[in-house]
């Protein structure tokens, strides 16, 4: 399998050479080709493009935003993550009414920079104006459906993240394993329709064989002869006993019909490689293979120059990474009196600190405008 960043590369170069000119809505114009598969083998390292610095707080901000099922942009302000920005001012822009009796508003809108600085300072404009309608978050933990009762009045909810760990956990081999974010009753409500609009997983028993390297690059003391037995007549009962380590692999193959291959492809891969990582260890999995399904993969027209650089640099190392939950819930006796925190909880303490990045080495960064 080729590396991921040499895909990656080679991608910027299909679309180079192969792209046909298509307007599209924010009036930049694209090269664009449709169809493409991007694949990852995790245990080659995580799959953070090395060509040039990615903002790892950023995308990683962003994925908790989804998975907390929230769709304001204040959290994301909270950690300085402003890539949703353009979207809620743009809707604020449109929705804007210069009325005196509009609770206080100002006779003249706010610019973006004041918006935001609003959105920080500004509990109630916040909640009014920084919210993106039902855009990934609320998909992924609050799927909206109505109840058969009077009048249809009381919504119930889908919780598909929480649905989905149930599943993982009770019958991993279901071909049911799916979250979508492609909500037709609601796409007019959301300020932007989901571009990765969906994912599926899939997760297989390891062999023996694979087990007992994962024993050997987990346990420092890790001795075959610990078994007793010929290396061929170990079996799993066996590893359980002396080293218990996961007995499935878990993978994850997400589906996109937009794609921004500069700016945007980069975060969905390491976005989705992120969110691997987590639920495989909410689940104790391995994480195993990374897949990408493409639909109109384009370059925008003020992206190709930088796009032309970034093909021709040498890619480094992958790096790894590691996840460190609060520290205080894992002890013992907190355990004991409270119980083992739900996914959901685990979730909602979650901060960007929480994921570190280990031996990463980049490029320098390439700057890019963002197509609103």
């Amino acid at each position: 399998m080729i590396n991921i960043e040499r895909q990656y590369q080679q991608l910027l170069k299909d679309i180079l050479d192969n792209g046909v000119e298509k307007k599209d809505r924010t009036g930049t114009g694209t090269l664009s080709v449709f169809g493409r598969q991007m694949r990852h083998k995790m245990s080659e390292g995580f799959p953070l493009l090395t060509t040039k610095k990615m903002a790892w707080k950023t995308m990683v901000t962003e994925l908790l935003w989804f998975l907390r099922g929230d769709t304001n942009i204040k959290f994301l302000l909270d950690y300085d993550c402003h890539i949703w920005d353009g979207d809620a001012y743009k809707r604020y822009w449109f929705n804007w009414r210069p009325m005196v009796e509009d609770c206080g508003e100002d006779l003249t809108p706010h610019t973006q920079k004041e918006f935001i600085n609003r959105i920080k300072t500004d509990d109630e404009f916040a909640k009014k104006w920084g919210d993106l309608g039902p855009i990934y978050g609320a998909q992924w933990r609050n799927w909206t459906l109505h109840s058969v009762g009077p009048n249809d009045s009381f919504p119930i909810y889908v919780d598909q993240i929480r649905l989905l760990i149930e599943q993982l956990k009770t019958n991993p081999d279901s071909r049911r394993l799916m979250v979508s974010a492609w909500n037709v009753g609601q796409l007019d409500e959301m300020v932007l329709p989901p571009c990765h609009y969906g994912f599926q997983m899939y997760t297989r028993e390891l062999r023996v064989g694979e087990r007992l390297d994962l024993a050997a690059k987990t346990y420092d003391t890790f001795d075959p002869f610990d078994f007793g037995l010929p290396m061929a007549n170990i079996e799993h009962d066996d590893i359980d006993k002396l080293y218990p380590v996961p007995k499935r692999s878990i993978s994850l193959m997400w589906n996109q019909r937009s794609v921004d291959t500069f700016l945007g492809l980069p975060f969905n891969i390491a976005s989705y490689a992120l969110l691997l990582e987590i639920i495989a260890k909410e689940v104790n999995m391995i994480p195993d293979e990374l897949i990408g399904n493409l639909g109109d993969v384009h370059l925008y027209s003020n992206h190709i120059e930088q796009a032309k650089e970034q093909m021709h640099r040498r890619p480094y190392d992958l790096p790894k990474v590691q996840i460190t939950e609060r520290n205080w819930y894992q002890h013992e006796k907190v355990k004991e009196h409270f119980g083992e925190k739900t996914f959901t909880e685990k979730i909602m303490s979650y901060r960007p600190e929480c994921f570190e990045l280990l031996n990463y080495q980049s490029h320098k960064a390439i700057k890019a405008p963002l197509s609103n």
